[in-house]
């Protein structure tokens, strides 16, 4: 086992009904049971990525009996393309690759159980992705949340009228953008930054799960848009071509027992490695002294004793969250027993477990950085299963459309 007493914790919390699965009206019986998740290569994860997805991803492919079916396969894509949608050193995003990889290794992601493999590797990704370009509306993908939000950004600076539709503004600023690179101007503050894959990668996104025919993708709140477009850009498919391609995956995402781990320093956002403020997270190769600094820094309220109210409290619930995820201690009974304790006390508790729970992770992650080889091996031997696994898909997809 690369992962001890964390995961443990944190399977002993799923194992209480830890999955819940979104509803899909289609059956998926023709198609054998697959999951498939990917992650940013970010570099060394931090404590949120890891009990709010990582340990996730490690009881998945321990213990299929949590889930909506028993997986066939398990995939779990390090997603290096879509990184691309913003501007990338190279040095720094083939060791940010790496370290990632290490890290989902030393976590408990079992080469001989699922599939990891880097997504550029594979190259039926693009090639379906393109496949669904030529086929997908604009308007879908101008509907993204995330896409809206960057529009409504940089209305105001474009001088854009404000009911203006998100496709017509799309249109709009991509307009502004060529007009400005062919006329010799450089693009102004309202398009400068935007390209092709910030308004399209959710297709590419689609063709990630749809190239394994995956069946069921473990996703957070914020990613059910995203699948309810695969599931969309699928039904299309087979309903073109008359032939079912494509399963309707289904989401399983953590219940109410899932907590999300906020920023020590912003406890009201999300714990994040775009946050500049290194100090609003606990990365998982922080040294004890730096865990010990952070948490003692986190933002608190001046309120005494210690209770959980995430609306009122948001501080003090992230670290109650924090330490119940670490020590699978139930969130009441944390709170309980220490309603008695000032911050400072709770701080050096909250700090105690992280740094207990993260010692067999980081020990691991020492052996495996020694040994770069092996995680190349296990990248490479997971990218051989997943091409074929994608051939088989690309192919049927090209006898559908005629390209074959």
């Amino acid at each position: 086992m690369r992962c001890d007493d964390l995961t443990d914790h944190c399977r002993k919390r799923q194992s209480r009904k830890h999955y819940s699965s979104l509803p899909s009206s289609e059956p998926t019986t023709k198609f054998s049971s697959c999951i498939l998740s990917g992650i940013q290569p970010t570099g060394v994860p931090h404590l949120g990525n890891y009990l709010g997805a990582l340990a996730n991803w490690v009881q998945l492919q321990k213990d299929p009996a949590n889930v909506v079916a028993t997986p066939r396969n398990v995939l779990y894509s390090i997603v290096d393309l879509h990184a691309l949608t913003v501007p990338q050193d190279s040095a720094a995003l083939r060791r940010n690759v790496r370290d990632m990889a290490g890290f989902l290794l030393a976590c408990g992601i079992d080469p001989a159980k699922s599939i990891l493999f880097r997504q550029s590797r594979v190259p039926q990704h693009a090639e379906l992705a393109w496949l669904f370009f030529c086929r997908t509306p604009i308007g879908w993908l101008s509907r993204m949340h995330q896409w809206k939000s960057k529009l409504q950004m940089l209305q105001q600076k474009a001088g854009v009228n404000s009911k203006t539709t998100t496709a017509n503004l799309t249109l709009s600023l991509a307009a502004q953008a060529e007009a400005a690179e062919f006329g010799g101007d450089q693009p102004d503050d309202a398009t400068h930054g935007l390209n092709v894959g910030l308004l399209a990668y959710p297709v590419l996104q689609a063709a990630d799960i749809l190239i394994y025919r995956a069946t069921e993708v473990p996703i957070g709140e914020d990613q059910i848009q995203h699948l309810e477009l695969t599931n969309m850009i699928a039904r299309s498919f087979n309903s073109t071509y008359g032939k079912e391609v494509f399963p309707i995956a289904k989401g399983i995402y953590g219940s109410t027992e899932s907590k999300r781990i906020m920023s020590l320093r912003v406890p009201t956002s999300k714990m994040s490695k775009s946050d500049p403020s290194d100090a609003s997270r606990i990365n998982m190769d922080d040294p004890p002294d730096v865990i010990r600094s952070k948490i003692r820094k986190a933002t608190v309220d001046s309120t005494r004793g210690i209770t959980y109210d995430p609306i009122e409290r948001p501080g003090v619930a992230n670290l109650i969250n924090i330490y119940s995820s670490c020590t699978g201690e139930p969130v009441e009974e944390v709170a309980q027993r220490f309603a008695g304790s000032g911050n400072k006390e709770f701080k050096d508790a909250v700090a105690d477990a992280v740094i207990d729970g993260l010692k067999p992770i980081q020990s691991e992650y020492g052996r495996i950085r020694k040994d770069p080889q092996f995680v190349e091996q296990a990248l490479e031997a997971g990218e051989a299963r997943a091409c074929s696994l994608g051939s088989k898909t690309l192919n049927d997809v090209q006898r559908a459309m005629g390209l074959r």
